[in-house]
């Protein structure tokens, strides 16, 4: 019995350090590294029993091949041989036929390891097949972000420990990100404040001394408005702006003035007092710290939302201040070269890119030249998590699109398959791992033989290269080559030294940070750009997000379950529940439309329908309802809340907006 060092493979900002208990090839126990600097010793609800992920019941240990209807979840096992034979059959005929552009891949981060998140990405180049643009999760609040700092390095997270004000904004901090509590819990004890702002109140909320609640995809108006009062009343650091800081005169002429706190009260519903008061507090404080999360990125006007949060800090100085400063996503990842796997060297010139967000539409398209014809599912789910679900399911279903589903588990899009090929989990695989919410980075070694014959992804790239007659010397590398060509990367990457040594051995290694990497904007003007005159508009301003324009009588939430992270973990006996997801609702609304607790419902707009169990909480405001969390559909009645979701994008980088819609409900029961 031995105890190996790990790194949690799962799509969080986390990315926690384990320590993996081994005997006799098998997973017995998973704990928290208290060496890791950042997670120290702390480990989620799901991961706290890695082990019964690796060795469910549930895993899929053989190729299988359809044999029943699509969607039926009716498969015989094959051959790894008969398998890759047959997908590459398949291939080679649609390139002939119809194209390399009728393939395409779907995948993301099923697993944020470097090598097999980006496993697939040259296959797919080298083919010429259609090239996939990657985002569904929160590219908007990067580019709100780069829109004033470039690519300026966010602040740490353990910076906030020496924060006497700390802004959770967005983020259900104690779901997505609970390891920065034992930072917010170090400043609390030394007097800091911590404030929750959020569209209901979360478990986050109740943790914060104070929450403001704010209405859905608003977050920019008030954002506008503490901006308003600090102007008004003379309160930011004009030293700092003098310095470092380019159009807050602009921005106080052409854009504040429209935004009063009585304005925006009417917008965001928070009241006139509590705008002010908030307003003052930020300014007053020593050295205020913004943890931003992804929400409200996730609405029609994300990206200039985030952007508009983005002034704060700027007009305040926070960033010259210990203590002071603003993450959104850290830039651990800008440590490697991820080139070295994604080769974006082999991408055909002018080969079309489809946004994945836009997968329902695209598959029942019968206009789209060359139609797609063949689709590679790899680290994803898109039958349970991609928008517009009613489109996704019918494209899945077309008898002339081949589906190839590579997973751990038979999930709703493997139900739909023609073959399932069975994937590794990160015990089983070469990797090396980086967080996108604080600077360590690690290795991740193969610490037990894979689960019955499940190859990783980049083992299976390498078996189709070569079915498809690609010669390239890349196909031929192993895992841990790749691995170590990413490792010495580093070295022309990252600005200062890394441990090279240490994250060979697979310890945690933290990132070491410039001195002054907070003051060293990196941007055209060597400013924070309020006013970038790059972008359209050159200055922020607020719009409202899709829903306004929208019918239905609710807006509806879909927040975070801390038991599941996207689809995943749905495999658990533990933590999977059975018969019908949960819809919070306002008391008040229930008693109007007479509707007890516990009723059934469907909640329906012109996307779709989905049926839900009813809970009463004062947690939701009046007009909104909340899910939580995204279940399989064996675990739901009739599907989850993307039935009810469209394929909109963002005012910028063509993100989701998963939180931005509006729906009808009446009663089932």
């Amino acid at each position: 019995m031995e105890i190996k060092k790990s790194a949690c493979p799962y799509d969080c900002p986390d990315c926690c350090g384990l320590l993996v208990t081994i005997d006799k090839g098998k997973a017995l126990k998973v704990e928290g590294d208290r060496e890791h600097p950042f997670t120290r010793g702390t480990l989620c609800p799901k991961m706290a029993h890695y082990e019964r992920t690796v060795h469910s019941a549930k895993r899929l240990t053989t190729p299988l091949k359809r044999v029943g209807k699509k969607g039926e979840g009716k498969f015989q096992p094959i051959s790894w041989d008969e398998a890759i034979a047959e997908i590459a059959a398949h291939w080679q005929k649609i390139i002939a036929r119809d194209g390399a552009e009728a393939i395409l891949p779907y995948s993301y981060a099923g697993t944020m390891g470097t090598i097999q998140y980006s496993a697939g990405h040259a296959l797919f180049y080298a083919l010429g097949a259609s090239s996939l643009d990657r985002t569904i999760c929160a590219p908007a609040k990067g580019y709100g972000y780069r829109a004033l700092m470039g690519a300026t390095l966010p602040t740490a997270p353990q910076e906030a420990q020496y924060s006497d004000l700390i802004i959770l904004w967005s983020i259900s901090m104690l779901a997505t990100d609970i390891h920065f509590k034992h930072d917010v819990d170090i400043a609390r004890k030394n007097g800091a404040k911590v404030i929750c702002i959020d569209t209901y109140e979360t478990k986050t909320a109740q943790y914060a001394d104070e929450f403001i609640r704010v209405k859905p995809g608003t977050d920019g108006a008030l954002a506008l408005g503490l901006l308003h009062i600090i102007a008004r009343d003379k309160l930011a650091d004009e030293d700092f702006i003098e310095q470092f800081v380019q159009g807050w005169q602009e921005l106080q002429a052409e854009v504040l003035p429209r935004y009063t706190p009585e304005t925006v009260a009417e917008i965001t519903g928070v009241g006139v007092n509590i705008i002010e008061a908030f307003a003052h507090e930020l300014a007053n404080a020593r050295a205020p710290f913004i943890r931003l999360g992804s929400g409200q990125s996730r609405y029609g006007n994300g990206a200039m939302t985030s952007r508009l949060i983005t002034c704060l800090p700027a007009v305040l100085g926070t960033y010259a201040r210990k203590g002071g400063g603003m993450l959104t996503s850290s830039s651990g990842s800008h440590a490697f070269d991820k080139d070295i796997i994604r080769r974006p060297d082999m991408e055909k010139a002018g080969v079309r890119h489809i946004n994945m967000i836009k997968l329902g539409e695209v598959l029942t398209d019968k206009n789209l030249q060359p139609q797609v014809k063949a689709l590679y599912v790899y680290s994803s789910n898109p039958a349970c998590t991609a928008p517009d679900q009613n489109k996704v399911m019918a494209g899945l279903m077309r008898e002339d699109l081949f589906t190839v589903v590579h997973e751990r588990f038979m999930t709703d899009t493997a139900r739909f398959a023609d073959i399932v090929l069975p994937a590794t989990t990160s015990l089983e695989h070469e990797d090396i791992y980086y967080s996108y919410g604080q600077y360590v980075i690690q290795r991740g070694r193969q610490i037990i033989p894979p689960v019955g014959e499940s190859k990783s992804n980049w083992q299976v790239t390498q078996a189709l290269a070569k079915a498809m007659g690609l010669t390239d010397d890349f196909f031929c590398q192993e895992e841990i080559d790749l691995v170590n060509h990413i490792m010495a990367s580093t070295k022309t990457c990252w600005p200062l030294p890394v441990d090279l040594s240490k994250l060979e051995a697979g310890e945690p290694v933290e990132l070491p940070l410039p001195q002054n990497y907070k003051l060293d904007f990196k941007t055209p003007s060597g400013k924070i750009e309020i006013l970038n005159p790059k972008i359209t508009p050159a200055l922020p301003d607020y719009f409202p997000p899709h829903y306004a324009s929208d019918g239905g009588e609710f807006i509806l939430i879909n927040s975070p379950d801390p038991r599941i992270l996207d689809s995943s973990f749905n495999e658990r006996e533990e933590l999977t529940r059975s018969g019908i997801m949960v819809l919070q609702v306002n008391p008040a609304d229930a008693a109007r439309l007479n509707f007890r607790d516990g009723d059934k419902v469907m909640a329906e707009n012109t996307y779709g329908s989905a049926e839900f169990s009813l809970k009463l909480s004062d947690r939701v405001a009046p007009g909104t309802v909340v899910s939580e969390g995204v279940w399989w559909q064996e675990y739901t009645a009739c599907g989850n809340t993307n039935r009810l979701l469209p394929a909109r994008t963002t005012d910028k980088a063509a993100g989701s907006t998963f939180y931005d819609a509006r729906i009808n409900l009446h009663s089932l029961s």
